[in-house]
């Protein structure tokens, strides 16, 4: 365990039912209320810089978060390969389920209000995720994502739901105005211009990180 200021950090190894244990990043700000879990996109993981830019920033301001792993490392290294499992978007969700329910009966955590941000594949996930979950989700963010992925699932979502896409992402823009169409829930969609796909553009990392904090504390 890490201590930096007035948070802790540490490694953490989750066993779910299935019987695989999923790595991830558990960081408690003094005084949280709120944890957000972090569903990355293809090819993609805890250690990811752009989810951990955005997740500093919500532990800035007094939201825990989780950055989870969703494959094991085997099968990391066969989808690296073959892409088989990213875009199993119900196995991603499905274990997107097991560690919120994991999250409820961590001693650290179990009285901490759950919301999803999700990227690119991950953003489908934590939506269908969102849906099975009904009410016990209190908000989803989703980042350069594929909500058209998670179709079915969209207009049961209850919690809020902000979707943020790069202006220059041409396509996706496309895809996330359609999904947006069919959530029915308190819903937000926000097009950050001179942004692509990555957001690596000088300061539209930073410009998703602000909108997706203020998104989550007011919900």
């Amino acid at each position: 365990m890490k201590l930096q200021s007035n948070s802790y950090k540490e490694e953490i190894s989750i066993k779910l039912a299935e019987g695989i244990s999923l790595n991830g990043i558990l960081t408690m700000p003094k005084n949280a209320q709120k944890i957000v879990i972090f569903a990355h996109g293809s090819g993609s993981g805890r250690y990811s810089p752009r989810n951990q830019f955005v997740a500093s920033f919500l532990n800035e301001q007094q939201l825990a978060t989780l950055l989870m792993d969703l494959l094991t490392p085997e099968e990391e290294t066969v989808d690296l390969e073959t892409a088989q499992y990213r875009f199993d978007i119900p196995l991603l969700a499905r274990r997107l389920v097991d560690t919120s329910s994991w999250v409820r009966k961590f001693p650290n955590t179990k009285e901490l209000k759950i919301s999803y941000f999700g990227s690119s594949t991950g953003a489908a996930a934590a939506l269908i995720a969102a849906a099975q979950e009904e009410k016990k989700i209190s908000a989803v963010v989703s980042r350069g994502g594929r909500p058209d992925l998670a179709k079915s699932a969209l207009q049961h979502v209850l919690a809020p739901t902000l979707l943020i896409v790069g202006g220059d992402d041409f396509g996706v823009i496309e895809l996330n105005e359609e999904a947006f169409a069919l959530i029915k829930a308190e819903k937000k969609l926000e097009i950050i211009p001179g942004a692509t796909h990555l957001f690596e553009e000088p300061g539209k990392l930073a410009e998703v990180a602000k909108i997706a904090t203020a998104w989550f504390k007011k919900h």
